[in-house]
């Protein structure tokens, strides 16, 4: 017996491994000839019911998702994130509330204004995305390499990216129209001096520091707000290129910072950075003589001194560059319990649009792709689009419901605050009155259209299932008219005081 399980076995893995070595179609299919297209003889047409050659063209026709309009040419690669401290004083976040806690970490480095296969020795800002797969979900540090922006408005975004891309006209990238643009706005001044420096030029990226640009709110559990801005300070000691030197390397290896990266990782030598936090109160703004929201300006470390909030080292090179580097998706606004978007305006805007451009990118579901996917299962009720993998069982697929409810975490309610007299909160209006018009418009109704309610009504009301959501129903409407409500009680058989006592619910 014992022979015939270990024959069994055995014959089960050489199964396996022939599937996996087994040429199929996209459908599963074995292919039988996949050198050769189905013909009317052997010098014949191409028949159209050849399914492995039209399978294969019509996927080869569709390899190639929109390119990101900026930090197009990037590198990427995972590892984790160890907290140096707890945190819990300043903020709610879990994966920074007990030191020496890991996380893991996918981190995306890329050029911005450049396109897909350009060279890496170009001036240009370098974006530091960092995606943590925290247990409350996927957080998102996008930033770049310098600690500052061209512009402190995202309405300007799409106007600054169309005079740093190619002209329209002759297709070349032309400074005429960089500088007529960035004229305009005296703003530019230090993001344009830090990168026409040998900091526009970074020598590679594990050689780089990085920047959230914006700030950010940290929210204890008491409700107290600091003010944070992250930054990443390079363990390998920060490395740029003038531009002689960035010119000779461009000339031997235009991709020189992504072999530089994975070259590392797969030797070992694996690229460390610590992150840093500056904080300031509210009630601190004043002391400026910059205001601290505007992403045009850093906060000198002289000022606001930093606190280390960890240590992050990447650790692993990705297994397929399609799957995990250009399908992954960062956004500002991909925020965890304790932390939230601050009042800066380019930032604003980038909490919608870099959700936006993801799901032009790659379609509404891109969050349920590995690279972007949280450690625990998203669980809402988006439904449907393209590449859905939801596995949706249940009838409610909507919130609140009385038959299956997800519920709600108070602790993650967004924050109140003040703007003078007006505060930003997530609260009911004072004056509800819901059940006053409905009354006033059912007293209006002639008998005819009052019994045609009722039967109306009752017609439905008598199909649901869940009598304590019949008895608030009638409920409601007995307390637009009382009258209204008894003639629901009578239609529908209920019992009064049952009815009655939903008032609150």
């Amino acid at each position: 017996m014992k022979a015939k399980l270990i024959i069994i076995l055995l014959l089960a893995g050489l199964a396996k491994l022939t599937a996996q070595n087994t040429l199929t179609t996209n459908t599963g299919a074995p292919v039988g000839d996949n050198q050769n297209s189905q013909t009317v003889g052997s010098e014949g047409p191409v028949l159209l019911q050849d399914i492995n050659l039209l399978d294969k063209l019509a996927s080869f026709d569709r390899e190639r998702i929109p390119e990101r309009v900026v930090h197009a040419r990037g590198a990427g690669a995972y590892g984790e994130f160890v907290a140096a401290d707890d945190f819990t004083a300043y903020t709610m976040a879990k994966f920074i509330n007990q030191k020496g806690k890991k996380t893991p970490v996918f981190v995306r480095f890329s050029t911005v204004i450049h396109g897909n296969g350009s060279p890496e020795t170009l001036r240009d800002p370098r974006g530091f995305a960092t995606k943590f797969y925290t247990e409350e979900g996927n957080y998102d540090i996008v930033g770049n390499n310098l600690p500052v922006f061209f512009i402190r408005d995202a309405i300007k975004f799409p106007d600054m990216v169309h005079s740093l891309k190619p002209s329209p006209i002759t297709n070349k990238q032309d400074p005429n129209r960089v500088f007529d643009f960035f004229s305009n706005l005296p703003e530019s001044t230090q993001m344009l001096t830090r990168l026409y420096s040998d900091y526009g030029i970074p020598a590679n990226y594990r050689q780089m520091n990085g920047s959230s640009v914006h700030a950010f709110k940290w929210i204890n559990s008491k409700g107290e707000i600091v003010y944070v801005k992250y930054s990443w300070k390079t363990k390998q000691g920060e490395k740029n290129l003038s531009a002689v030197e960035a010119s000779k390397i461009q000339g031997v290896d235009f991709q020189h910072a992504t072999n530089d990266l994975y070259d590392n990782i797969r030797k070992g030598n694996f690229p460390q950075w610590d992150l840093y936090v500056q904080m300031i109160k509210a009630d601190e703004f004043a002391k400026f003589d910059f205001y601290p929201l505007d992403a045009t300006k850093h906060w000198p470390e002289d000022l606001v001194k930093p606190m280390l909030v960890g240590t992050m080292t990447l650790n692993k090179a990705p297994d397929n560059f399609f799957e995990d580097v250009e399908q992954a998706g960062f956004a500002p606004g991909s925020l965890i319990p304790g932390v939230e978007a601050s009042e800066d305006k380019l930032l604003q805007g980038r909490l919608f649009s870099y959700f936006d451009t993801q799901r032009y990118r790659m379609g509404t579901n891109y969050q349920q792709l590995p690279v972007n996917a949280p450690l625990k299962p998203a669980n809402n009720h988006n439904q449907d689009g393209a590449l859905s993998r939801r596995g949706t069982t249940s009838d409610v697929n909507y919130q609140p419901s009385r038959t299956e409810n997800k519920t709600e975490t108070p602790a993650a309610k967004l924050t109140p605050v003040r703007y003078g007299d007006v505060s930003i909160t997530q609260m009911k209006i004072a004056k509800t009155n819901d059940f006053k018009q409905a009354g006033d418009f059912y007293r209006g109704l002639d008998e005819t259209n009052r019994t045609h309610l009722v039967n109306n009504l009752a017609g439905d009301l008598k199909t649901v299932t869940n009598k304590d959501v019949v008895n608030i129903m009638v409920g409601r409407f007995y307390q637009a008219d009382s009258g209204f409500g008894d003639r629901l009680i009578k239609e529908l058989g209920l019992n009064k005081t049952t009815v009655e006592a939903t008032f609150k619910k």
